[in-house]
């Protein structure tokens, strides 16, 4: 297995895990997301790797992009013009992130603590989420005057039905571990200290199948998926591009850094 920058890879018996190590927020970048997705390929390609655990370490699953880089914020002319195509920073990393849907092996994700924006869309190209009660999941987006990204238009209601989608997507709220378990963001809630353990428990589970079975009726239940996810990210990231120019996008962003309400303008 190759050896990566901002990764851990470790494969026990049919069960490879991958450690996200950027702590402690675990920001993501396209180089992260390009790494995730390159040992995701590894791993199909390893006739002896069954399923796969998605942890990370330090104090938050991943708390998405930073928007408070500005390296990330500004617009080019080609987004301006044509923001489908000309995807810039942020949209090339949503386009590389189809990649992850296309893997062929279930995914469990370990979510330990905050899953946020495209954090939890990260998350949520998983198949199953094992969390605890100290998690937090949010699609944060709207109080940063922005859109959605990472595909969430598509999974966050397919796996949680349209309208609690809808009340995340417009209330930015944080869902706690129960409420997350409860509403069926994750499928198994213990407690923090039990949780990598849960998650390889799972994983070990699904490892004892068929490997063939497994291949062939996950690709059944997912057949389709990457295509919807890439169609949904190049409307969302239309609307990224043009909210991203706004003087709101800008106040929700320092307001976010400056952790207090934001004041927006519509405009």
């Amino acid at each position: 297995m190759t050896s990566y920058a901002d990764i851990g890879v470790e494969k026990t018996g049919h069960v490879t895990t991958i450690e996200i190590q950027r702590p402690p927020l675990n920001y993501f970048d396209i180089s992260l997301i390009d790494q995730i997705a390159d040992a995701l390929g590894e791993i199909d390609n390893d006739p002896e790797a069954r399923a796969v655990v998605l942890a990370a370490q330090g104090k938050a699953f991943c708390a998405g992009a930073n928007f408070g880089d500005p390296s990330r914020t500004p617009i080019d002319a080609s987004e301006q013009s044509d923001p489908a195509s000309g995807l810039g920073k942020i949209g090339h990393l949503y386009i590389e992130a189809v990649r992850i849907f296309r893997n062929k092996k279930p995914i469990v994700a370990a979510v330990h603590a905050a899953a946020i924006g495209g954090g939890l869309g990260l998350a949520l190209a998983a198949d199953f989420r094992v969390t605890c009660p100290e998690a937090r999941f949010s699609a944060n987006f709207t109080k940063l005057g922005f859109h959605p990204g990472f595909g969430l238009t598509v999974t966050l209601p397919e796996l949680i039905g349209r309208n609690n989608a809808e009340l995340m997507f417009y209330t930015s709220r944080r869902v706690t571990g129960e409420e997350a378990y409860a509403m069926g963001l994750a499928n198994v809630l213990v407690p923090h200290d039990e949780l990598r353990g849960a998650a390889l428990k799972l994983a070990r589970e699904i490892a004892e199948c068929s490997p063939l079975g497994l291949l062939s009726t996950r690709a059944t239940m997912r057949a389709g998926l990457a295509e919807r996810v890439l169609a949904a990210t190049h409307h969302e990231l239309a609307e990224q591009t043009r909210l991203r120019a706004t003087e709101d996008f800008r106040e929700g962003v320092r307001a976010s850094e400056e952790r207090r309400l934001a004041h927006f303008k519509g405009r």
